[in-house]
């Protein structure tokens, strides 16, 4: 692709540059040719590249990331509630968010631009389609998936964007067989994967242990177990149905993200993965999505079944002391399963479920920090956390060989900061300031010259 007399198109010198790959590499300089990363290493290892229509960017005490993937962000319904959030000052809406296309469209501008100003090159937007036509906040239909293909061909898109369908209501209940047709119409096709990818299905599992809707093994307070939110007459054939899904997409060829918070949705989604390979091997990457209620002796299964998870450490802290109540005290098992994820090898990721709470992967990883405990060299954690929201997330959306880290070759998206993350520890990320956001080389934010979208992040 490049050679010794290829000139760079960009040049970041004299900082820290954090590759983020398995052997924790640093460097000094990095240099951008066609949009991909054309060298890294120290300041002398660029020079050749240098030539006489060579941006130079002399980044002093500024560092480098990879540009950050959000594993699970609802940019569409993001965009209609922003600066509000479900957790924060603003609250849940009443109504609808968005009812016209124009508004659908600003919306999903709107969070462009706050995406951007965050450092976010990347995220999963997971869940949209027609189980969602009727929905309650006009932000996740059928006309939002046609609005992504129309900003996609129209260039607007300000990070690459992995989509997932979604059959049935959001948080809500489903047919399964609405489901099991929505596999096989699934139109999956795109005009540059790279930058906008359809990849699966979501599925709704369960609700969430404070509501005393996840599904679980034991009782919650008041004597209930809560339920999957699939139709059936029992809780026998609720599981059936799930499975059932799981394996018709399996089988199709798509990537299943199911919603389990239950320890008892959780293993019956990690059984029926299992199974699934099992009877066609194929490498799909399936995951759990907020994985609450963990049971330690599972985690090992997923690694075993090829599968993932994304969990959110910021609501964790939120939420936990809700859990507890719930279930009449403690949690019946632990209300935040990275420990468990990290032992058994579990290629788990961090994420915000904006706009649960604001889509800003600093917080997320002092929180992450936080709830992990003091124990271990900090420096090697924040490494490993921001590998959770970069390299780790790349694997998921199945582009490890083209993005999620700052290797030769791979996709020049960028994020400079105001200072190293080495330097100020994870507890001091969050006064970090984003300055600039590279996307293929091209800068799509620039504090110098574009405030963050209206709202604090």
């Amino acid at each position: 692709m490049f050679n010794e007399d290829t000139r760079a198109d960009l040049v970041l010198r004299g900082g820290s540059i954090h590759v983020l790959d398995t052997a924790d590499t640093r460097a000094q300089a990095i240099a951008v040719a066609d949009g991909r990363i054309l060298a890294v290493g120290a300041d002398a290892d660029v020079e050749q590249h240098i030539g006489p229509d060579t941006t130079v960017v002399e980044l002093g005490a500024r560092a480098v990331l990879p540009g950050i993937n959000d594993s699970h962000l609802h940019a569409s319904w993001l965009g209609g509630m922003w600066p509000d959030t479900l957790f924060g000052p603003g609250g849940p809406r009443e109504g609808a968010l968005v009812t016209t296309d124009a508004e659908r469209r600003d919306a999903l501008l709107k969070a462009g631009a706050l995406i951007a100003s965050l450092g976010i090159t990347s995220y999963t937007e997971p869940g949209i389609g027609p189980g969602e036509d009727g929905g309650p906040t006009g932000s996740f239909g059928r006309p939002v998936l046609a609005l992504y293909r129309a900003l996609d061909a129209e260039g607007l898109l300000r990070a690459r964007v992995n989509l997932l369908l979604v059959f049935g209501l959001i948080d809500g209940p489903a047919r399964t067989q609405d489901i099991l047709d929505g596999i096989r119409d699934a139109d999956t096709d795109v005009r540059d994967p790279e930058r906008f990818r359809i990849a699966g299905v979501k599925i709704f599992g369960d609700g969430i242990p404070p509501m005393r809707n996840a599904y679980i093994h034991g009782q919650y307070e008041d004597g209930t177990h809560g339920a999957l939110l699939l139709d059936g007459a029992d809780d026998d054939e609720r599981e059936t149905q799930l499975r059932t899904a799981v394996s018709a997409a399996h089988a199709a060829g798509l990537q299943v993200a199911v919603h389990a918070t239950g320890d008892r949705t959780i293993d019956v989604v990690v059984d029926a993965v299992r199974q699934a390979v099992a009877q066609h091997p194929a490498d799909l990457r399936h995951y759990l999505v907020h994985a609450d209620l963990l049971p330690e002796a599972t985690a090992p299964l997923l690694a075993e079944a090829g599968m993932g998870a994304t969990i959110q450490a910021g609501i964790a802290a939120v939420t936990s002391e809700w859990a507890a109540a719930a279930t009449g005290g403690e949690p019946v098992a632990p209300a935040w399963p990275a420990r468990e994820l990290l032992d058994a090898g579990v290629p788990f990721t961090l994420s915000s479920d904006a706009p649960v709470l604001a889509p800003d992967w600093r917080n997320e990883i002092a929180a992450a920090d936080r709830l992990l405990g003091p124990a271990g060299d900090p420096r090697a954690r924040l490494h490993e956390l921001l590998r959770r929201y970069t390299a780790v997330p790349a694997w998921q959306d199945h582009a490890e060989d083209w993005k999620g880290t700052l290797e030769v070759g791979k996709v020049a998206d960028l994020v400079v900061l105001s200072d190293d993350p080495d330097a100020v520890g994870a507890q001091g990320l969050p006064e970090v300031r984003i300055e600039r956001t590279y996307l293929g080389g091209e800068v799509v934010y620039d504090a110098a010259a574009e405030p963050v979208a209206s709202g604090e992040a």
